[in-house]
């Protein structure tokens, strides 16, 4: 599911991180190589809930495959501010393997958590499509200089 969305400014450094990290282990030659990484990942999230602790971007990846974010209704939520962990976590599911592991993340970590989701869940929805150029306009090089406006053609 793809939607146009901006990525909020409290965001923005971590998703940069987690977007380049995600789209550089994404290898078309090695399909999985991210989904391997991944997997280390999680395993070492559930052998120590805290290994994640400042790395808001790994930690997003460590749970990306445990959770499922219903981003259609999280994204109704506004964003501008920081939303709090109980306005986020209605809208995340957690897979059976994963719930201890995330109840320890609650428990401790609840910021990082809330961070974490916020991530996978703008990743989720996220279009890189590159925005098509800005036309220039060109100004004929018969208009004076010394006029303060273009006419562009129009009688003044």
């Amino acid at each position: 599911m793809k939607f146009e969305t901006s990525i909020p400014a409290y965001l923005a450094d971590d998703f940069s991180m987690y977007l380049e990290n995600m789209e550089s282990l994404s290898d078309p030659e090695n399909p999985d190589f991210l989904t391997n990484y991944l997997r280390v990942l999680s395993a070492q999230l559930a052998s120590n809930s805290s290994v994640f602790i400042g790395l808001v971007d790994q930690l997003a990846m460590a749970i990306t495959r445990s959770v499922r974010i219903d981003s259609k209704n999280l994204a109704k939520i506004d964003m501008t501010q920081q939303p709090l962990w109980a306005d986020v976590k209605p809208f995340v599911g957690v897979h059976a393997d994963a719930r201890a592991t995330i109840t320890q993340l609650m428990n401790h970590s609840e910021d990082e958590l809330k961070t974490a989701v916020l991530l996978i869940h703008f990743y989720n929805t996220y279009d890189a499509t590159p925005l098509p150029p800005e036309v220039d306009v060109e100004i004929d090089d018969n208009e004076d200089a010394n006029k303060p406006y273009a006419t562009y053609g129009y009688d003044e």
